[in-house]
């Protein structure tokens, strides 16, 4: 009588284990996805001198978070449910009338995990060196995702006993090289200027200090010179926050010159000209907020927007735009 051979945990356990990180994978990507394209804040964490949500905004606001104009997150969230419905789909095959079947599906969806794990860390890692070294902030939203992207391609790999042993080296390695040449050609213009001539606006990797925050940099135009003081004639407020990088953001794209002639409410008590009082009395809940002729707009607009909602009738040939606009 021949003993039968166990299974190992992990070969019984791989696939639900994959399906779950995976789903908890999409319900981080698509909670940032819903939160970007809603225009709102995402929930970063708040310490004594919020530079810790500050940088994890920035980092969400950068370019390297927006690809072909949409949030990376979104392509986050469809890999992470491909790679829920690969672990998962095949459990749902009975194996008593179906089992050449199913066998035939687990070799082949094993296939894809193994792909799609392997696609995901790379990618990861590349964004975890741009963190590192280019934005130099700290994101757990981002640093959550690799560990579920690392974890995805580990148990792809050891989740399974390989029939064929080269196939764990040469997929991992064709792939990584094709997601890899991929990523670098995808960024390679990320801080460059846009098809119309327009430089995109970028936050600083350095935190904001009080009372000012981030010094403005880019120089002002006619145009945007123009807008600030017809905003300012017609008693449009923006209220902000000298630590908020959205707030940053709108000031850059009108410019040092043009920044200087928008009314700013500045919410915070340690801000320059605080006016915690006004923000709250206006129900002031994100940064910035602008309150033109009786509407209310959050978070960065772009120039031309606030033309248009204000009434605005002079040049329009603004300089600066934000990734992904």
């Amino acid at each position: 009588m021949t003993r039968r051979r166990s299974v190992p945990w992990i070969y019984r356990w791989s696939r639900p284990l994959i399906g779950a990180i995976a789903i908890a994978g999409a319900i981080l990507t698509a909670y940032l996805t819903i939160t970007k394209l809603a225009g709102g804040e995402v929930a970063c964490g708040v310490d004594a001198a919020k530079s810790a949500a500050s940088g994890c905004k920035s980092v969400l606001d950068s370019p390297y978070a927006t690809v072909f104009g949409l949030p990376l997150s979104l392509f986050g969230f469809l890999a992470y449910g491909s790679m829920a419905t690969f672990s998962l789909g095949p459990l749902f095959v009975s194996p008593e009338n179906n089992k050449r079947f199913r066998k035939q599906l687990e070799d082949w969806t094993w296939l894809l995990l193994l792909a799609g794990g392997t696609a995901m860390a790379v990618f990861s890692a590349y964004l975890m060196y741009i963190l590192a070294t280019e934005l130099k902030s700290v994101c757990y939203y981002c640093i959550g995702s690799a560990v579920f992207s690392l974890s995805l391609m580990g148990l792809s790999i050891f989740g399974r006993e390989w029939e064929e042993i080269g196939q764990i080296f040469f997929v991992p390695i064709v792939v990584a090289m094709i997601t890899l040449v991929g990523t670098l050609g995808v960024y390679a213009n990320v801080n460059g200027p846009t098809a119309d001539g327009r430089v995109p606006i970028t936050v600083p990797d350095t935190q904001p200090t009080p009372p000012n925050g981030w010094e403005v940099t880019m120089t002002s135009g006619e145009a945007e010179i123009a807008l600030a003081k017809h905003l300012t004639a017609i008693g449009a407020k923006m209220y902000a926050a000298f630590w908020c990088p959205h707030c940053f953001e709108q000031k850059q794209l009108f410019g040092k010159e043009a920044a200087k002639e928008i009314t700013v409410i500045e919410c915070d008590p340690s801000g320059k000209n605080p006016q915690p009082q006004a923000c709250a009395a206006a129900g002031i809940q994100s940064y910035p907020t602008w309150e033109i002729k009786g509407q209310v707009l959050r978070g960065t607009q772009l120039p031309r927007k606030l033309a248009e909602i204000s009434g605005y009738q002079g040049p329009t040939n603004f300089k600066y735009t934000m990734p992904g606009s």
